[in-house]
């Protein structure tokens, strides 16, 4: 069986989990495992629709136990880490193809290191680099003077 991992953020719009959710149920439908970070936003509603189509849904959950990380209802299989960020490697590594649906830098980090382990990336309706740039701890400068000074700006918060 195949693994597509659906990376997408916690916080949604109920467009990304309208999506999310007829992804999930097209790609049980279809015989494919899903994996997903096992949380709320789009990872549940994946779930959530690969789970009504009878599908079998990972989540590879950030903490140590269910106490600490409750997976969604949806997932059948959690895997809890203890990893926090770091399970994103996991996801990508258990994917054989990835899905990102919406997203913030989780998914941008996941997107990377799909790319870096050669992994195909489908983006559907997903990613607003630029909004994510510019609401980030991100500075972008053109020139070596400029370093200093943003460096000053930023240790002078």
């Amino acid at each position: 069986m195949k693994i597509i991992g659906v990376m997408g953020g916690s916080n949604c719009s109920k467009e990304e989990y309208e999506t999310a959710y007829r992804i999930g149920k097209l790609l049980a439908k279809e015989g494919f495992v899903l994996l997903c970070g096992g949380g709320s936003g789009v990872m549940e509603a994946s779930a959530k629709g690969a789970y009504e189509e009878g599908g079998i849904t990972i989540g590879v959950l950030p903490g140590s136990n269910k106490k600490e990380t409750p997976p969604n209802p949806y997932i059948k299989i959690p895997i809890f880490t203890g990893m926090s960020d770091g399970r994103n490697s996991i996801n990508v590594k258990s994917s054989d193809i990835i899905i990102a649906i919406g997203g913030g830098p989780g998914t941008l980090s996941e997107i990377a290191l799909a790319l870096k382990n050669d992994k195909p990336v489908i983006l559907l309706k997903t990613l607003e680099v630029e909004k994510i740039l510019k609401n980030s701890n991100i500075f972008k400068v053109e020139k070596e003077e400029e370093v200093l000074k943003v460096i000053k700006d930023i240790l002078s918060e």
